[in-house]
């Protein structure tokens, strides 16, 4: 039995492959796990591969949403991507919406859209001065 998911740093984002069937204390490790790993590396985007899972109960569908929505509120982009069509079969028969994730057929196709969504961020912010260093400006 597996312990632990490896979570992989590729520049600004978090890589992670689920290559095993999800059990409850697992999926709860990684919800744990992941969190930590975003806040530590600042990371910007989670891409979360799921290709390699055949079923998904309501309970490890309810936990992908959970850590998608915590993984928001970090500021960390999140998309799943390899959903087999059974497993979006039953998402929906299991009334399991997964709101506010995007979803990708491969990783692939993943990457370049966590990056155009990291990036389009980036530019509202931008626009709407955010950002702005007030720190220059506390001194006047």
């Amino acid at each position: 039995m597996v312990d632990k998911i490896p979570i992989l740093k590729m520049g600004k984002f978090l890589l992670l492959s689920i290559q095993v069937d999800m059990h409850d204390q697992l999926a709860m490790d990684l919800q744990e796990d992941l969190t930590h790993q975003i806040v530590l590396h600042r990371s910007k985007g989670v891409l979360i591969d799921i290709s390699s899972l055949d079923i998904v109960d309501s309970f490890i569908g309810r936990m992908l949403s959970h850590i998608a929505h915590v993984s928001r509120i970090l500021d960390a982009k999140i998309i799943v991507v390899g959903m087999q069509p059974a497993v979006a079969i039953t998402l929906v028969e299991l009334g399991l919406s997964l709101d506010g994730i995007a979803t990708a057929l491969n990783v692939e196709k993943g990457m370049r859209r966590l990056e155009q969504m990291v990036e389009d961020d980036l530019s509202l912010e931008l626009e709407s001065g955010e950002d702005r260093d007030f720190s220059a400006e506390a001194g006047d």
